[in-house]
């Protein structure tokens, strides 16, 4: 049995494939045709998903879109209704909008036909529409370690629902709760994020990097803005945000997607003037920073430890945009009754491609679970001709543009030399095996550089990434030695829980090691990712640290793909090497 999940028309359109039970790959739109976040069709992952299968549109037998626009529309009439009474501007044109999406969502076969290169008659498919946090849950527990737990999913909003929570046993996820929009978290987050001066889709995690440079002295003002609710769930005060009268301006085309601004004067009057896009980062920049994190941190704390309450389970399996803010997730360990947490590598929209399909496979077919994802690693590889033939296409001359080339195998080779260019303070770009899926870099599509160098932070942020010089980086860390440099010591493979340093230890690497003394750790298996792991392994027997700088391989573009991805990204920046493959490339002047 065949079944392709989509993510479309949504941030970060995506597909997934699922043949007799098994996942056999999941990639986000963006990484194919470099467009951050991208929001349209997901054509060309539909088409890698199949190809890397190697099967036709013929032979998938279920389609499952992670939308369902029937959902709620009792609750969105009402809420259209409201608006219009109370006058609110703009509600036509975002009705419009919205109108546009949902015919989108309805001719998604023909676009899937399109995409595969078929007549929509060719496509023999049984479509199935999974409502949006549906999709978020199954996401997260049908792919976990666990035969029951609680489940939540929280993030801006999708079907008209911002979070949703219930209980897996086994095949099933019974729903117990949801919080309507407008009411929303995620969109409380991105509502500051903008007062703060980041107005791009994707940045609310540089507000998670900044947090720490303040002190949360806001807390009592963010209080105004959201209230905690007895059942867990909460709501926000309508006088500070736009969306509650005039809706969410949004562009859902093929590009990076566009959010209007969320926030009313109430909200400049209660935090004083917005920050200026490149402004500077004054004190009162940082406190709002902080008090805004731990705002964020109090509601997920107040609804986890409901969630308890009502599941009597001591493992949680998390998902949605909100999932992605890894200082949270790393306090329900810390301060909720939940012991264990399971979050799936594409915790935001991405990953509901996966999790339409899984829900379809699970709860509507009652197929039996098959699939533990200990692992991100789900997109394409390419061979070493065909990175090979990429330096060919790219680099005919390496000579006349000063990088030697060699290839060097057996991998231990590869590794040696690799670690000799780290240990001179080399910026190296890691590119082996199957791409992530996922806003992180695993150790596939990586820079790795040497994390005892203070001045590596910077150098990153300069030269290659381009970026805030108050956003940290990764430690990737050999999964044996966690609890001898870390505090907590949870599993982290995916990089989604922050984690302190020890203090002794911090000193030792001070290029991982944040302004608090934290870490947002990737816990690397020998099991999983062996190459990564004898990479950090190589360079712990030189230098006794079992732990290496890793960052995204990208400069502010989707994470690379393929070879030509790799490389273009190599020339274009100050990168020293690139273990493309069995190739390694060194600039030589």
């Amino acid at each position: 049995m065949v079944i392709l999940g989509l993510n479309a028309y949504h941030g970060d359109a995506s597909a997934a494939l699922l043949v007799d039970g098994q996942l056999v790959c999941a990639i986000e739109e963006e990484r194919l045709n470099r467009r951050k976040h991208c929001a349209g069709f997901p054509s060309l992952a539909a088409r890698a998903c199949l190809e890397m299968a190697g099967l036709r549109a013929a032979d998938i037998d279920h389609v499952a879109l992670s939308r369902d626009p029937k959902a709620h529309l009792l609750h969105k009439a009402l809420h259209v209704a409201s608006r219009v009474a109370a006058g609110g501007e703009g509600v036509l044109g975002t009705l419009r909008d919205r109108l546009g999406n949902v015919a989108r969502l309805r001719r998604s076969e023909e676009a899937l036909a399109t995409a595969l290169g078929v007549t929509p008659g060719a496509l023999r498919a049984r479509h199935h529409a999974v409502e949006h946090h549906r999709a978020h849950l199954a996401s997260t527990f049908f792919v976990s370690p666990f035969e029951e737990a609680a489940v939540l999913s929280l993030d801006g909003f999708g079907d008209f629902v911002s979070t949703m929570w219930g209980h897996g046993r086994g095949e099933r996820i019974e729903v117990l709760g949801e919080v309507l929009y407008p009411h929303s978290l995620g969109i409380l987050y991105t509502a500051v994020t903008q007062w703060l001066g980041f107005p791009n889709y994707g940045d609310e995690g540089k507000v998670m990097g900044l947090a720490p440079y303040g002190k949360p002295r806001y807390l009592a003002e963010f209080r105004r803005l959201v209230t905690l609710l007895p059942d867990g769930g909460f709501v926000l005060n309508p006088e500070y945000f736009r969306h509650v009268r005039e809706g969410v301006e949004m562009t859902w085309d093929e590009g990076t997607p566009h959010i209007g601004g969320l926030y009313t004067q109430r909200l400049i009057e209660l935090l004083g003037p917005p920050r200026e896009p490149g402004g500077e980062y004054t004190e009162r920049v940082c406190d709002v920073a902080a008090s805004l994190q731990a705002t964020l941190e109090e509601a997920v704390l107040h609804l986890c430890r409901a969630l308890h309450r009502q599941t009597g389970q001591r493992r949680l399996c998390l998902a949605g945009g909100v999932a992605l803010n890894s200082v949270a997730n790393g306090k329900i360990l810390d301060h909720t009754p939940f012991e264990e947490l399971f979050i799936q590598p594409a915790a935001g929209d991405g990953g509901t491609s996966l999790g339409a399909a899984l829900w379809v496979q699970h709860q509507e077919l009652g197929r039996p679970r098959s699939v533990i994802m200990e692992h991100a690693y789900t997109g394409p590889a390419f061979s070493a001709q065909q990175c090979a033939a990429a330096v060919a296409e790219l680099l005919p001359d390496p000579a006349s543009a000063g990088i030697r080339i060699e290839r060097l195998e057996p991998e231990e080779v590869l590794i040696r030399r690799t670690v000799d260019a780290i240990e001179r303070g080399a910026v190296v770009g890691w590119f082996q095996g199957r791409m992530e899926f996922g806003p992180r870099a695993l150790g596939n599509r990586s820079i790795v550089v040497d994390p005892r160098r203070a001045d590596m932070k910077d150098r990153l942020n300069n030269r290659i990434k381009h970026r805030e010089s108050f956003r940290p980086f990764a430690p990737a860390i050999l999964e044996e030695e966690t609890a001898a440099w870390f505090v907590r010591a949870a599993p982290a493979p995916t990089m989604l829980l922050v984690d302190l340093v020890r203090p002794e230890r911090r000193a030792a690497i001070p290029a991982v090691t944040h302004v608090d003394g934290s870490g947002r750790l990737q816990t690397v298996s020998r099991r999983t990712n062996p190459l990564f792991h004898a990479l950090i392994s190589e360079f712990a027997r030189r230098t006794g640290v079992p732990v290496l700088l890793n960052t995204s391989f990208n400069e502010n573009e989707p994470i690379v793909c393929t070879p030509q991805d790799a490389l273009h990204c190599f020339l274009k920046t100050q990168m020293d090497a690139l273990a493309l493959g069995p190739l390694l490339l060194e600039r030589t002047s």
